[in-house]
């Protein structure tokens, strides 16, 4: 039985992490702004009011946990704002900078202490973060966003190796969230968390700090 934290963990791919992985039998520690019926009924420690974002709530979640011992962290929270070259809002992309990658990198920082040896810190990013795969354009802030996470990911990977903690920079693949208004071409979130799981499962030092898919295809920078 091993203890992971999940971030954005009320909806979406963060609350079927916190099923499946209490399904199995792991210690669940879920952090959202908010919580959810659905969260709640999963009988996992919830961890709510948290915008983490904000440097103080990151210094909040440190005192709640109060030195836990952490054998995953899955920094999942995220958003998405479309936006093309022509409707482009400096303020969106400012903020999607700050909540997908600037956040994930304080949080993997002010938690890596309770984090022991064998550990594994799992970076959720997007295949919209890879330079090599852009073949449509457009979402700017969001792709920028990602790329810099993608970033942070590899250079945790180099910085955490003395400690042996292993890092996950993973892709989900398309999936119906509301984040994406549930787009009807989009996997479950079951499937592709069990997918995620099963990269997460197969992490070692050798493959830290590579870019996955969760059906396994090792993508692009």
């Amino acid at each position: 039985m091993a203890t992971f934290l999940v971030t954005g963990a009320n909806r979406g791919i963060g609350l079927e992490y916190c099923r499946q992985l209490k399904a199995r039998g792991d210690d669940v520690v879920a952090v959202c702004r908010q919580t959810s019926d659905e969260l709640e009924c999963l009988g996992v420690r919830v961890e709510a009011g948290l915008e983490l974002s904000d440097s103080q709530a990151i210094d909040d979640l440190v005192q709640r946990l109060d030195g836990l011992p952490l054998d995953g962290v899955i920094l999942n929270a995220g958003i998405l704002q479309s936006m093309g070259l022509k409707d482009l809002d400096p303020s969106g992309i400012r903020r999607q900078f700050e909540v997908n990658a600037l956040a994930p990198l304080l949080l993997a920082r002010a938690l890596v202490d309770q984090m022991p040896s064998g550990a594994k810190l799992v970076l959720m990013t997007s295949r919209m973060g890879s330079i090599d795969d852009n073949s449509s354009g457009g979402s700017y802030g969001y792709r920028m966003s990602k790329v810099a996470l993608n970033m942070a990911g590899k250079s945790l990977a180099i910085d955490l190796e003395p400690r042996g903690i292993a890092v996950a920079i993973l892709h989900p693949g398309l999936v119906r969230t509301r984040m994406i208004r549930f787009n009807p071409s989009g996997i479950p979130p079951e499937q592709s968390v069990k997918g995620l799981l099963a990269r997460i499962d197969g992490l070692t030092m050798a493959t830290s700090g590579s870019f996955w898919h969760a059906n396994g295809e090792l993508l692009p920078w």
